[in-house]
Order: structure tokens, then C-alpha cells, then sequence
């Protein structure tokens, strides 16, 4: 619900830990503000905030959330995970992408993105929540393929 309300503009974060304030003895307190970290850091959706409970759990880096980006024609895109230092993206896919003109756009943007050097690793939302361990196992071979180094 958090992250649906900010995404339609409804409410702003700021807003929200301002009602928080006023009542230290909310229900959940701890996981709102997170959730509300989260989403000020650039999380939009549930499954980019279901991503990231995924690469804590999983003592993953963080990435970067909604990285910018212009694609071949010029237009502003915003591209749901990034790794700079590896050059790795991730996008999590909703129900929407499977519709047939969503799908061909993807795929061209995603192949904009091949060519210019990075990687590109595309997951259903369903599976970031249902399957996490199968995603962080893809993602972890991704980054250490990339040169990431895992902290011992």
C-alpha cells in the first residue's frame, strides 16, 4: 500500500514519516520506515521492494533503483536495478510485460542495452516473491561473472 500510494503521487515519503512522528506507537513502525527508505531511494513498485529484501537476505550488493538512462532515440528511461561498478541491470517484470507490444519494447531496450556493453538479467515479479533463492543464485553468478568479490 505505501509503495502503490507514493507511486500515484498520492502521498510523498517525507509525508508519511511526518505521521510516523506523531505516533511512536504505530503498528509496524520499524518495517514502515524501512519500507519507506526503500521507496525514497527509488523503489516503485512491490516487487523492486520484494528485490531488495532479496539482495539483503542474500548478502547481495544494492543496487542502484530506477537508473536513468537515454535509450537509442533519445528518450528517458528509467531501468528498475543498477550495479554500475559491474555494469549489470536488473528488471523486474510485471504481468503488463507480457502483452505483446510491451514484450517487442522490452526486447528492444533491452537489446540497446546489450550493445552498448552492459548486462542485462530480466525476472518476473512472481518469481522475486515466490522463488528468491532461484533469482539470487542467477544474480549472484551475474555479478561474480561481472568481477564482484563477495565480502567474507
Amino acid at each position: 500500500m505505501l509503495a502503490a500510494a507514493c507511486q500515484q503521487r498520492r502521498v510523498l515519503p517525507e509525508e508519511i514519516v511526518a505521521v510516523l512522528d506523531v505516533l511512536p506507537r504505530a503498528p509496524r513502525r520499524r518495517l514502515i520506515h524501512r519500507t519507506i527508505a526503500d521507496i525514497a531511494g527509488g523503489a516503485q513498485a512491490l516487487s523492486e521492494l520484494d528485490f531488495l529484501t532479496l539482495c539483503r537476505r542474500h548478502r547481495l550488493p544494492e543496487p542502484d533503483l530506477q537508473e536513468r538512462r537515454r535509450d537509442q532515440s533519445g528518450r528517458l528511461r528509467f531501468l528498475d536495478a543498477y550495479w554500475r561498478q559491474w555494469r549489470l541491470h536488473v528488471e523486474v517484470d510485471g504481468s503488463h510485460h507480457m502483452d505483446v507490444r510491451h514484450w517487442a519494447a522490452d526486447m528492444r531496450r533491452q537489446n540497446d542495452i546489450w550493445t552498448t556493453g552492459d548486462r542485462i538479467l530480466r525476472f518476473p515479479a512472481w518469481l522475486v516473491r515466490t522463488r528468491p533463492d532461484e533469482v539470487a543464485i542467477t544474480l549472484r553468478r551475474a555479478l561474480l561473472a561481472a568481477g564482484w568479490q563477495p565480502q567474507t
